[in-house]
C-alpha cells in the first residue's frame, strides 16, 4: 500500500491534550474547547505545531470518552460542534494542525445503534455489532454481554463491559458458526461505510486527520492482521480520493502492519514487544540516574520496526515515541530532576514525530492514591488538571475544588507553567530549546535517518547518528550521545568512519549544537562522557 505523506508531518511535533483536564473556561470543573483555544498560543510558544486531542464526542464517559454514544456530536460538556469547528480554525490560524481521536472498534451501550441492535426483530443495526446466535453461546476468545435484552444472543465487548464490539467481520469465519460473518457481509460492510462517513464529516469540518484507537483490532479472528490491513487499505483509498492531506496515526504498535494498511505513523507503545517501558517505566529505567537500566532490547526492537517502516521505497512511514499518554504513568513518576531533561533530549532527537503529553513539559507528577474517575483506575493519577500557575486550582478552573474533574496534585511543590517560564533553567525551557534545535536541523526531524553506533546490553551511553536522506538531502550528520547515568562512561567511536572531518575532539566540541550536564572528550578512537547525566549533539 502506498500513499502520499502529508508534508506537514515532516517536521511535526505533537502535543497531546486530554480535554477534560487541560483548561476549564466556564467554571464547571471540566476542561473544554474554549479553554483549549485560550491556550493555543502557549502550545505554539513551546514549539509544538500539531495537536492530538483525546476523544471529544458525546459519551456517558464510562471510559473517559472512549465509549462513544454519538460520533457526530461533540460532547456537550466540552462545547458544541460549532465550538469544535472554531477550535480547528484557531489551530489553523496559527499554522498548526489537529488530529481527533477516533474510536472505531466499539461504542457505548448508550449508542442508538446498540439500542437498536438489542431488539429481537431484525433491523438496520442488527448486524452492526458482533452477536452470537444464542444467549448460551459466548464469542470465542472475547468477553461478552449476555441477557441484556430480548434478543437471543451474546454480544462481544472489546474492553469494558459497556463497550460492545462493532462488527467488521471475521477474517476466516467458522462455517459451523453462522454468526461469524465474513468481512464482505452486509453488516460489516455497513459498519465500514459508516466509519468513512464519520471521518468524512469531521474532515469536512476542518480536522487534519485522526489518531485511531486500537487500530489493529477491528476484524475478528484475524490471521496476522491480514483482514484489518485490507480494511484500512479500503479506508486509505477513500481518503486518497477525497482527503489526500488527511494524516492517519495508528495505535497498533506493529509498523509492518499499520503502515501497510495505509497509516502514516504508528506508535511504539507501553504494551506489546517494543521494550518502550525499559526506557522510562520499569524498576530500573535506562533514563534513571542510577545507571542500572538497559537500552539494548529497546534499540534492537526499534531497529526492526524502523526497517519495516521504511521497507517500501515509495512509502516510508514514521514511528512515534511519546513522552507518555493518558494510559501511562507520568514520566516524572520514575525519572527525576535533570534526567527528565535528558529524556527529552532523546525523544526530540529521534526519527518520527515526537508526542508530548500535556504537563510532561513541566514535569507534572503522577498523583498517587486517587479514586478512579471515569474508568481511569490506575491511570487516573496521570490525568490530573494542568497546572498553569499558583492561583486557585492552579489556574485550571474557577470551580470549587470538589467539582474538579480529577483532584489536583496536592503537593505544595507541584510544578506550574508560570514558575517554569520564569526559570530559565527549567524543564520547560530545556524542551523549548530542544524543539528549536530540532526544527533548525532537518537531520533531526521526522524523516532523518538513524544509525545506532553504541547501544550495548547493560551499558551506557546510548549513541546514534542522525542524517538527511531522500528528497530532503541536506548533507547534515549529527552525532547524538545520551548518558543518563551519573558515572563516567566511554565507547569506541571512529569519527572519520562516521563522516567526521577529522578525528580531533576539538572539532567535535566546536561543532556542538547541544550540550547538557557533563563533559565530552575524545582520546584516540574512544569518546568519554563524564559528569552527572550528560547529553551532547554535534555536527560531524
Amino acid at each position: 500500500m502506498t500513499n502520499k505523506n502529508p508534508e506537514w508531518l515532516d517536521n511535526a511535533i505533537f502535543y497531546e491534550i486530554y480535554p477534560q483536564s487541560f483548561c476549564d473556561s466556564n467554571g464547571d470543573g471540566i476542561g473544554d474547547f474554549n479553554g483549549i483555544i485560550q491556550k493555543l498560543d502557549y502550545i505554539k510558544e513551546l514549539g509544538c505545531n500539531a495537536i492530538w486531542m483525546n476523544p471529544c464526542f458525546a459519551s456517558p464517559f464510562g471510559d473517559a470518552g472512549y465509549d462513544v454514544s454519538d460520533y457526530y456530536l461533540a460532547a456537550p460538556r466540552y462545547g458544541t460542534n460549532e465550538d469544535l469547528k472554531r477550535l480547528f480554525l484557531e489551530v489553523h490560524k496559527r499554522g498548526m494542525h489537529i488530529l481527533l481521536d477516533l474510536v472505531p472498534g466499539h461504542t457505548s451501550t448508550e449508542h442508538k445503534w446498540f439500542k437498536e441492535s438489542m431488539k429481537a426483530s431484525k433491523n438496520e443495526y442488527t448486524d452492526r455489532y458482533v452477536w452470537t446466535d444464542s444467549i448460551w453461546v459466548e464469542p470465542d476468545g472475547m468477553a461478552s454481554l449476555r441477557g441484556i435484552s430480548d434478543r437471543d444472543g451474546s454480544c462481544a465487548v472489546n474492553f469494558f463491559s459497556h463497550q460492545p464490539a462493532l462488527n467488521y467481520g471475521f477474517y476466516k469465519p467458522d462455517p459451523a458458526k453462522k454468526w461469524q460473518q465474513p468481512m464482505d457481509a452486509p453488516g460489516p460492510r455497513a459498519t465500514l461505510e459508516e466509519l468513512k462517513n464519520i471521518m468524512r464529516f469531521w474532515l469536512g469540518m476542518g480536522c487534519d486527520g485522526f489518531r485511531v484507537d486500537m487500530a489493529g483490532s477491528l476484524v475478528k479472528h484475524d490471521e496476522n492482521g491480514k483482514g484489518t490491513i485490507k480494511l484500512w487499505q479500503n479506508v486509505r483509498g477513500f481518503l486518497d480520493k477525497e482527503f489526500p492531506e488527511a494524516a492517519m496515526v495508528s495505535e497498533w504498535g506493529e509498523p509492518d502492519k499499520s503502515l501497510q494498511g495505509g497509516f502514516h505513523m504508528d506508535f511504539l507503545l507501553h504494551f506489546g514487544p517494543s521494550h518502550y517501558n525499559d526506557l522510562f517505566r520499569c524498576v530500573n529505567p535506562f533514563f534513571a540516574a542510577s545507571g542500572k537500566g538497559d537500552v539494548f532490547e529497546f534499540v534492537e526492537k526499534y531497529k526492526e520496526s524502523y526497517q519495516k517502516a521504511r521497507a517500501d521505497s515509495k512509502h516510508k512511514g514514521l514511528i512515534c515515541i511519546p513522552s507518555g499518554n493518558h494510559d501511562m504513568d507520568r514520566l516524572a513518576r520514575h525519572i527525576k530532576g535533570d534526567n527528565l531533561k535528558l529524556a527529552f533530549a532523546f525523544l526530540l532527537s529521534m526519527p518520527g514525530a515526537p508526542f508530548i503529553y500535556y504537563g510532561d513539559e513541566i514535569g507534572m507528577n503522577y498523583v498517587e492514591n486517587l479514586v478512579s474517575v471515569e474508568g481511569g483506575y490506575g491511570r487516573t493519577g496521570s490525568r490530573s488538571p494542568m497546572q498553569w500557575d499558583s492561583s486557585t486550582n492552579a489556574g485550571f478552573s474557577s470551580a470549587p475544588a470538589e467539582k474538579l474533574y480529577i483532584p489536583l496534585d496536592p503537593s505544595n511543590k507541584r510544578p506550574t507553567v508560570q514558575a517554569q517560564q520564569q526559570n530559565k533553567k527549567s524543564l520547560y525551557h530545556e524542551i523549548q530549546k530542544l524543539i528549536k534545535i530540532r526544527q533548525e536541523h532537518p537531520a533531526l526531524q521526522s524523516r532523518g535517518e538513524i544509525e545506532f553506533i553504541f547501544a550495548k546490553k547493560n551499558e551506557y551511553p546510548l549513541a546514534y547518528v542522525r542524517s538527511c536522506a531522500g528528497k530532503n538531502q541536506c548533507g547534515e550528520k549529527i552525532l547524538v550521545i545520551i548518558n543518563p547515568s551519573e558515572k563516567e562512561v566511554s565507547f569506541p567511536c571512529d569519527l572519520k568512519k562516521l563522516g567526521g572531518a577529522s578525528g580531533d575532539s576539538t572539532d567535535l566540541l566546536k561543532n556542538a549544537i547541544y550540550t547538557f550536564g557533563g563533559k565530552i572528550k575524545l582520546e584516540g578512537k574512544k569518546i568519554f562522557v563524564s559528569g552527572k547525566s550528560a547529553g551532547f549533539f554535534a555536527l560531524l
